[in-house]
This record gives structure tokens, C-alpha cells and sequence, in this order.
């Protein structure tokens, strides 16, 4: 926020801007009140990323405004678990905006991304997919590249043990499971990086829609592992992408 004011400072200061102008732009500046939303554009300052747009119980026509003020601003904008109906309007007014329909994720990327360091994105089985993509692309669009290692689940562990090297040149992975959730206790104890497990939803009768997988990865045993919310890939997308570039920075 303080770079963003000297920078409203110089350009008035070269005569670049003139002072109504920047008023106006300084009453945007904390967020936007648009009626239905309030848009935090302080966000990218605080953390390097403007706000993500969660799609779900929105109209699609209010996701379209709310992506066009924030794209006012920012290059890179995107809108979590978004309907094809909801990226159909985007589309009709953001031509740019692409949509996987498998993470239910809209992007839109108007700058060229320089990847850094390296996370790992591993799921236990092909149901899990939606969950591990979009915190696949949440750390990709934010920053990270991102090796993906799908389809390793506990029931044959030798598929995760022919990928272990990948993991060790992480400097953080997701792991994604539903059923029991096993898998990131068993990743947890073969690796010496930071786990972000994800339960996943995904199972039968008692697996109560990932309570289970929730249950397991919470009492793990295996030191370095943390866990975010049933399903929720973009909390651990973002998380390891913040590790990873924490790490990336130091070097």
C-alpha cells in the first residue's frame, strides 16, 4: 500500500496525474464497493495475488462484474468453482478467459507467469482429480510450477514408490485423497518436505461425503503434515505456493 501511494505521489509530482485523479483513484484503493460486493483491491498488495473469486452461490452475472473490476487492476484474475454456465457469460465479455472444466477454474492471464522452484501436486485416485486441479492451477497462475503425479494411491503403493525422486525435488507437495485418506501419511513419512493434505469427499457410505479421509489426515502421526478443508484444493494450492516461494526467495 505505501509503494502504491509514492507511486500516486510521483506521478502527480511529474504532472503524470492530476490530483482529482488520484483521489479517485485512492478511494478504490482499500476495496471497491460495487452494491453486492465490496472488491478487496488492497489484497495484491498484502499478499502478491489479487482476490480469487469464488463462484459458487453467485449469479453469473454478478462474476462477470466483479472479474471486470478486478481485472481493471490486476493481469492475472481467477473465479473458483465456476459453473459452464457462469463461464459462458464471462466469455461473452472476457474473450480471454479460459475455463477447465475439470477444476471448474477461470482464468485469465494477461502477463507472461516466470515459474519458480517447484510443487508437488500427487492424488490417490482418478475421482480425486477435480480437487488436485485446482490446486494445481491455483499455484500455477500464482506463480509456481507445478509436477503433477496422479492416480498413486495406497492400494498399490508401488506407483507412488517408481515416483518418489519427483517428491524429493518439491519444495512443497499437495496431497489429494479421499476413502480412508492414507496417502498423506504414507507420502508424510517417506519424504523431508512440508505435506498439505486435502480430503477429498470422494468414497463410499462412511467415508460421510470425507469426513474419514478429514479425520485420518488430521490424526496422522507423521510429523509435517498440515490439512485444510474437505475439498478444498485451492486452500492447499495457495499455501504451497506461498511455501514455495518463500524458499525460492531465499535463495
Amino acid at each position: 500500500m505505501i509503494e502504491r501511494l509514492r507511486e500516486l505521489l510521483e506521478n502527480v509530482k511529474e504532472g503524470n496525474l492530476s490530483v482529482d485523479d488520484a483521489m479517485e483513484k485512492l478511494k478504490s484503493l482499500p476495496y471497491e464497493d460495487i452494491d453486492f460486493a465490496k472488491i478487496d483491491h488492497l489484497r495484491t498488495i498484502i499478499k502478491g495475488f489479487p482476490e480469487v473469486i469464488f463462484s459458487q452461490g453467485k449469479t453469473p452475472q454478478q462474476v462477470v462484474i466483479i472479474m471486470e473490476n478486478l481485472l481493471e487492476k490486476n493481469n492475472r484474475v481467477i473465479a473458483t468453482r465456476a459453473s459452464l454456465e457462469v463461464f459462458d457469460n464471462v466469455k461473452k465479455r472476457i474473450p480471454d478467459a479460459v475455463y477447465n472444466e475439470t477444476a471448474r477454474i477461470i482464468t485469465v492471464l494477461r502477463e507472461e507467469i516466470n515459474k519458480k522452484g517447484k510443487i508437488v501436486v500427487a492424488c490417490a485416485g482418478t475421482a480425486d482429480l477435480p480437487v488436485a486441479e485446482e490446486a494445481s492451477i491455483t499455484a500455477e497462475i500464482m506463480g509456481s510450477y507445478v509436477d503433477k503425479i496422479y492416480d498413486i494411491g495406497v492400494s498399490g503403493l508401488h506407483r507412488l514408490l517408481s515416483n518418489l525422486e519427483r517428491f524429493y525435488s518439491a519444495n512443497a507437495v499437495v496431497v489429494v485423497a479421499g476413502m480412508e485418506g492414507a496417502l498423506a501419511s504414507v507420502v508424510g513419512g517417506l519424504i523431508p518436505r512440508p505435506i498439505i493434505a486435502v480430503p477429498t469427499s470422494v468414497g463410499y457410505g462412511a467415508n460421510f461425503n470425507g469426513l474419514s479421509a478429514l479425520l485420518t489426515m488430521l490424526n496422522s502421526c507423521v510429523p509435517g503434515v498440515a490439512v485444510v478443508n474437505i475439498d478444498n484444493g485451492f486452500g492447499a494450492g495457495y499455501l504451497a505456493n506461498m511455501i514455495n516461494l518463500m524458499v525460492e526467495d531465499k535463495k
